[in-house]
């Protein structure tokens, strides 16, 4: 059965673990879905693993769109969530219902995140209140990394601490489904995960968290930029990839590829006729 947002506070009541990776095309999101993952996360992420950005910051809605569509495609289970990416929500309440809308209705997304606490209840609620789901991310914020001062943990000393909780409050207030909690100590993770009735999903906060969530080109060692304390290597696949890439350009190089047995044949008589007309034509 397709997995939906009941589906994710049922995992809560009961205790079980929710898994989300990010995926951003129709092949791996496929694997992923096969493989019994809960949630397809399409991450502005995309714009640095798959479009080379500095940051998230220059990843637009066509952007979002068009991989959110690849992945719904393959999400036969899978709960598929996708991001409102920078000033797609920040101008207006408005704005951030129409591109909601828009991730839902041309994105095939079935729930959209975005960053922000208290100061995007208002847009929380009217997201909402159109009937689409809306996950809020909170702590380390990407989006907002410029004012936050870089890439760092977040809720370490007692008001920025005391931040976070009131803003995960006000989001599950607001109606929020669920909260991704980025960067922050594992036991204001756990704390917060009792506090509010919602789901929360980490990713560098802790195992007190609902569920978890990785960049899937991180956690198969895919990417070359810096590795966060909170990530894992699940398998070498970047490497893996770049042996085969070396082979290959090897096997082609030294002909050994494609042998024989890569090759479709023809019929002696055919190919002699053909060769005979050729040849007297070219010499013609």
């Amino acid at each position: 059965m397709k997995n939906t947002i009941l589906t994710l506070q049922q995992r809560k009541l009961n205790q079980e673990k929710i898994t989300m990776l990010t995926a951003y095309d129709y092949t791996t999101a496929r694997l992923m879905d096969e493989s019994g993952v809960d949630c397809l996360l399409v991450g502005d992420s995309l714009g640095m693993v798959m479009l080379g950005y500095q940051s998230t910051v220059s990843v637009t809605m066509e952007d979002m769109i068009h991989h959110s569509k690849a992945v719904a495609r393959a999400a036969k289970t899978a709960f598929v969530v996708t991001d409102l990416p920078f000033m797609s929500y920040h101008t207006s309440a408005y704005d951030a219902v129409y591109n909601a809308g828009r991730l839902i209705q041309e994105g095939q997304a079935q729930a959209v995140k975005l960053e922000g606490g208290q100061a995007f209840c208002e847009h929380i609620q009217l997201i909402t209140q159109a009937s689409i789901p809306v996950i809020a991310h909170i702590g380390l914020m990407p989006q907002s990394v410029l004012a936050l001062g870089g890439y760092k943990v977040q809720g370490k000393d007692y008001n920025d601490a005391k931040k976070i909780v009131l803003d995960a409050l006000a989001v599950e207030q607001a109606g929020a489904a669920a909260i991704l909690l980025e960067c922050v100590p594992a036991e204001l993770a756990k704390l917060i995960s009792e506090l509010v009735s919602i789901p929360t999903i980490g990713i560098g906060a802790g195992v007190g968290c609902d569920g978890q969530v990785l960049v899937y080109q991180d956690m198969l060692s895919m990417y070359a930029g810096v590795s966060s304390k909170f990530v894992k290597s699940f398998a070498p696949i970047g490497e893996q990839m770049k042996q085969a890439f070396k082979d290959y350009c090897a096997e082609v190089k030294q002909q050994q590829f494609p042998s024989a047995n890569h090759e479709f044949a023809i019929d002696s008589d055919v190919m002699a006729k053909i060769k005979s007309e050729f040849f007297i034509s070219h010499q013609g």
